[in-house]
């Protein structure tokens, strides 16, 4: 995309959604959408943004104005004992100015902590950066919980993996809508299919009952960080195999999914593990353990 179509396709986006009073939930999600369709992943997997395409989602009009947010997030960076290089790489790329022509540009490459940084720095008149500090925070902090996993507790595994659930399900239901599943009937087959090929043929609502759930109660809240990881994967895959595959059409959706959640079935499998339906179910829910780390902080 070039820099002309993504300012119309962000300035479209700002007439519709930040010209009204935003829900928590509708926030959420425009953030997201906005962040993540800049997000770029590297030849070695590694996601970063660009500084003029992030430039232009926060809404400033001048680059050597955006460059003087950028020094401060530097500083910042620079400050907080982070090597500035790690976070912040100058570039040259090629860009679209129309008619066909293009023209050589400086850039930046940068990390998901330097975006944060860069908000951080922003002009807070912008409802757009007040916006970008609370989704860069809160996704920041859940990649550094990703990142030291293994030294986590049980409750914190569980949230950062349903974290990550909540994300991937969000791109999982945007790609199998690319495919053909449009109508909330069919995508709650889609989704069934998948638990189906994981669960040895269970259904969405036959794991619901097997975990002795209320009909309000989400089974991914009430599973242990193994079965969510489990799920994970099966959402991960799933979604890139749509997308990388082109899949098109309501029942070549639906066994991708069943062939992937039984791929990961099987993998568990060759591995010695416990099948999911299998797992025990954990006292508490998801919903509770983050009452749990609210209250914490508000006694602090």
């Amino acid at each position: 995309m070039d820099e002309r179509e993504f300012e119309e396709r962000l300035q479209a986006m700002h007439d519709r959604v930040l010209s009204k009073a935003l829900s928590q939930e509708e926030e959420s999600n425009y953030t997201e959408s906005l962040f993540e369709s800049i997000r770029r992943v590297n030849e070695y997997g590694q996601e970063f943004w660009y500084a003029r395409e992030l430039q232009i989602a926060l809404e400033y009009k001048e680059w050597r104005n955006f460059l003087k947010v950028i020094d401060k997030a530097k500083a910042a960076c620079q400050g907080s004992d982070n090597a500035v290089s790690d976070h912040f790489v100058e570039v040259n790329k090629m860009v679209n100015i129309g008619s066909g022509a293009e023209r050589e540009v400086d850039d930046i490459e940068l990390s998901r902590y330097a975006c944060y940084l860069i908000v951080q720095n922003g002009d807070p008149r912008k409802k757009v950066i007040a916006l970008g500090q609370s989704y860069f925070a809160i996704k920041t902090r859940q990649q550094e919980l990703i990142e030291n996993y293994d030294s986590l507790s049980e409750d914190s595994k569980r949230l950062a993996i349903r974290n990550e659930m909540k994300a991937h399900n969000k791109s999982l239901a945007e790609a199998a809508k690319q495919a053909g599943v449009t109508e909330p009937v069919d995508y709650a087959i889609f989704q069934n299919k998948g638990y189906q090929g994981l669960y040895g043929g269970l259904t969405k609502n036959d794991i619901h009952r097997r975990k002795g759930l209320k009909k309000s109660q989400d089974i991914l809240d009430h599973m242990g960080s193994t079965e969510l990881a489990a799920n994970l994967f099966r959402a991960t895959q799933t979604d890139e195999k749509l997308r990388n595959e082109n899949i098109v059409g309501k029942e070549a959706a639906n066994r991708t999914h069943y062939e992937v959640g039984k791929k990961v079935r099987e993998t568990i499998k060759d591995l010695g593990g416990t099948m999911p339906e299998n797992l025990p179910t954990p006292n508490k829910s998801i919903k509770q353990i983050e009452r749990e780390q609210k209250n914490k902080i508000s006694k602090k």
